[in-house]
């Protein structure tokens, strides 16, 4: 059975571009290992923030059908690579998915076809791994038999104003013929497409994206822990420089970075980068900056309860938000994680609430759910926002709470900061 579009990774990533393509009307097949994330599909459910279970019956209405077995896939016209690339225990990429995904679309590859990865990976990884498998799978040529390119992923979950379709979609191919064939079909599902030199740089394009933000955000990071010392209001002094119309970006503080793509993405490159007997000290040390905070917090909090007469040690700790970004489930990275192993290895007792996380745990250890939240705000001894989600009062939970500490400065911006609240 002839087919248009084969996504392979049906995730975060594979899912919105399954939703735009059958939008635009191509016939769609989505490929996964995970058999329960093909049955909630083909049955009208979906397991992705942005994606809702009416979109997906949408979808299958217009043809769409998910599968695990290579069999079932047909013979698709372009197939594109949307499998996770986690780090390995080295702190390098795990390109495991990336090679069994080529593997499956070399043995589905005609000529004439195109194959995009979309996952996120060193430069190089389009024709040093992805290329020589997908030919020895083949038997055909890159250069001549088919097209093959790169292009990065922009999702940015639960963003409601950027989306696949008006994301401009950088490509880049192994040849002037591929980054063309590539650029055709995301014009069909994207609004602006950008053509990269090649593979490599459209690559790089994606960590560069990246590393900037986690460099930023370590530069005000940093900031935090010395401004606090100094007793300077750093929410206050980036809500000033933001007022310059020019040569300004303002990134703010937190309990940590989180995500599918900061505390990540960056590793890849400072692993590329260290391949060539160079150290990456600017990543490498954004990455230390970074790491830290979630330590500084649980020193602040200890400081926080010290200053009125109580230790840590035994202390009842509320942490609001444990997802990575506010109004989405996803809990790929959060700090709230690392907070709560330091919270709970100096004695804190701990509990949580979170109106996008029903059940949560530390390494098997189940934490309290907070289900009245006005009761136990009130019970607390301290309670830690971590995220903010649009779900919660903040000015009247900091009032109702004995103490209060405040990651995000979202009470200094509110005007709702008092003598039991705190900013990091």
């Amino acid at each position: 059975m002839q087919v248009d579009l084969l996504v392979i990774g049906l995730g975060y990533v594979g899912l919105p571009l399954v939703r735009e393509a059958t939008n635009v009307g191509l016939s769609v097949v989505g490929y996964d290992i995970g058999q329960g994330v093909v049955d909630l599909l083909n049955s009208g459910h979906s397991h992705v923030d942005d994606i809702s279970d009416a979109d997906v019956q949408r979808m299958v209405a217009a043809g769409f059908r998910a599968t695990t077995s290579e069999a079932e896939i047909g013979e698709p016209d372009t197939i594109v690579i949307c499998v996770p690339t986690p780090l390995s225990e080295a702190d390098g990429p795990d390109l495991t998915a990336v090679r069994a995904a080529s593997e499956s679309a070399g043995r589905l590859l005609r000529p004439g076809m195109l194959v995009v990865l979309e996952s996120t990976t060193y430069p190089g990884t389009t024709d040093e791994l992805v290329r020589p498998i997908l030919e020895k799978a083949s038997g055909l040529n890159a250069e001549v038999d088919f097209h093959l390119a790169f292009s990065p992923e922009r999702i940015d979950p639960g963003n409601p104003v950027y989306g696949l379709r008006n994301t401009p979609k950088v490509v880049g191919g192994l040849t002037p013929d591929a980054t063309a064939a590539a650029a055709r079909f995301y014009g069909k599902v994207c609004d602006q497409v950008v053509e990269a030199r090649g593979p490599r740089e459209a690559e790089m394009a994606k960590l560069l994206e990246n590393t900037y933000r986690h460099v930023n955000i370590a530069l005000v990071n940093e900031m935090a822990v010395f401004c606090h010392e100094l007793g300077v209001d750093l929410w206050d002094a980036i809500r000033c420089a933001s007022t310059k119309p020019f040569g300004f970006q303002p990134f703010y503080p937190g309990p940590g970075v989180g995500g599918h793509c900061i505390p990540i993405d960056p590793n890849y490159l400072s692993y590329k980068v260290r391949t060539l007997g160079y150290p990456f000290r600017f990543v490498e040390l954004a990455q230390e900056i970074n790491s830290r905070m979630p330590g500084y917090v649980v020193d602040r909090t200890a400081e926080l309860l010290n200053r009125h007469a109580k230790p840590l040690n035994g202390a009842n700790v509320l942490l609001l938000g444990v997802t990575y970004k506010h109004d989405i489930a996803d809990q790929r990275e959060s700090p709230a994680r690392p907070i709560a192993r330091r919270l709970l290895a100096r004695g804190a007792v701990l509990s949580y609430h979170d109106p996008y996380v029903p059940d949560w745990a530390i390494d098997d250890r189940p934490v309290r759910r907070v289900t009245d939240l006005d009761t136990d705000i009130v019970t607390a001894d301290v309670v830690i926002l971590l995220q903010d989600h649009s779900e919660y009062d903040l000015p009247a939970l900091a009032a109702s709470a004995k103490l209060f500490l405040d990651t995000r400065g979202k009470l200094d911006a509110l005007g709702a900061t008092g003598p039991n609240t705190e900013t990091l």
